[in-house]
């Protein structure tokens, strides 16, 4: 392909489909038959070199990754269009050598590399006209590396969370329990009891830290499991308020409002009852004034969902409510409404349990000027039925 070519072809789109017999088609051709794809259609990067190791292929992702004009690459030796080098600083051309290494290699492993100072994510695959014959196209698929840093910063900030909430109750229960072991004789029963007590809530502490860790792992890697039983939301619920007054809270400060008939709920109650108590919580302890909680089943009005049967939660507050900047990040792992305290993990975990029950949830303003979250979850099917 001369660089005459070359230049027409990237004007065009800089990627020709390999027509009959493997020679180059023109520019317009589809990837494939029927499908009406073009290189520049193609999320990741996309560069082709030919037998002679010159580029004929340089998509508009690739593009966008490595910041090179596709006519400065196509018809260069793609050596000196890519010129990729390792960690280490080594050119990765001249230690891979697709064209004259070993004929039973197929291709490269994605691997981080560097283009001019920047991070790509490189793999290669190596197309034969026979087994072990010499390459007729080098296919190099080019990726950047922000969603992997993403990943990675995430990663950090989550461990960093957890060591930090777990230095707090740890470092409790084992100063309590040591004072205990060495000095038991001087403490009186009451005193014992409150530092017991007090051991005993961090205990739970911890635990619940680890049970949130475990929904995050499986809600991530889409293990979750949901094991539905039938679900009496309106007895959920008054539970959970009557919780929240065990613990202290004024009854009068809760209004549960409900809307029945209400169709048959086949749900897993643990999981339920643990968003339930998610989002009562987060009402008492970052709003203020009445608590409102309204059950009643799903319908236009209360849901987006146009043919879904289900049944409707909203728990609504009093208090400031939610930023509207911030509402959109509301569900995202980290997120805080306020310093109070919490791991910012409650929210991201209440989203991923509705969704693993084919339900929605979404958040707003209440019209009394707090924050307002309504979840809907389907009927569904028992367990034994799916």
């Amino acid at each position: 392909m001369t660089m005459r070519t070359s230049a027409i072809t990237a004007a065009a789109g800089g990627c020709p489909s390999d027509g009959p017999g493997g020679a180059p088609a023109t520019a317009g051709q589809p990837l494939g038959d029927g499908l009406g794809l073009g290189p520049d259609d193609l999320p990741d990067g996309l560069v082709v070199a030919d037998e002679r190791g010159r580029v004929i292929c340089f998509n508009a992702a690739a593009a966008r990754i490595t910041g090179i004009d596709p006519s400065d690459a196509l018809g260069r030796p793609v050596d000196r269009a890519l010129p990729l080098q390792d960690i280490e600083g080594r050119r990765w051309w001249r230690l891979t050598d697709p064209y004259g290494g070993l004929a039973i290699r197929r291709g490269q492993p994605e691997r981080n590399l560097l283009l001019g100072g920047r991070e790509v994510l490189v793999s290669a695959r190596y197309v034969r006209s026979a087994p072990t014959g010499p390459v007729r196209r080098l296919v190099i698929a080019l990726r950047g590396t922000e969603a992997r840093r993403r990943t990675e910063l995430s990663h950090a900030e989550l461990i960093a969370t957890v060591a930090h909430e777990l230095r707090s109750p740890l470092t409790s229960v084992k100063g309590f329990t040591a004072t205990l072991l060495q000095k038991w004789e001087r403490f009186t029963d009451d005193q014992k009891r409150l530092m017991l007590e007090t051991v005993d809530a961090d205990a739970n502490r911890v635990t619940r830290l680890i049970a949130e860790l475990l929904d995050i792992s499986r809600i991530d890697s889409g293990r979750l499991e949901v094991r539905r039983q039938r679900v009496d939301m309106i007895a959920a619920v008054r539970r959970h308020v009557q919780a929240q007054t065990t613990a202290g809270q004024r009854p009068d400060r809760f209004l549960i409002r409900m809307m029945e008939p209400l169709p048959d709920l086949w749900a897993d109650p643990d999981k339920v009852d643990q968003v339930l108590g998610n989002l009562l919580e987060n009402a008492v302890r970052h709003g203020e004034g009445t608590v409102t909680i309204e059950v009643g089943p799903v319908s236009d009005e209360t849901s987006d969902a146009t043919s879904m049967e289900g049944t409707s939660v909203t728990v609504s507050d009093e208090g400031p409510g939610i930023p509207e900047e911030s509402m959109s990040r509301v569900f995202t792992r980290f997120w805080r409404g306020s310093k109070r305290g919490g791991t910012g993990l409650g929210l991201y975990i209440v989203k991923g349990i509705v969704e693993a029950h084919g339900g929605t949830i979404t958040v707003g303003r209440a019209p009394a000027g707090g924050a307002e979250f309504r979840f809907s979850l389907p009927v569904a099917a028992p367990a034994f039925m799916t």
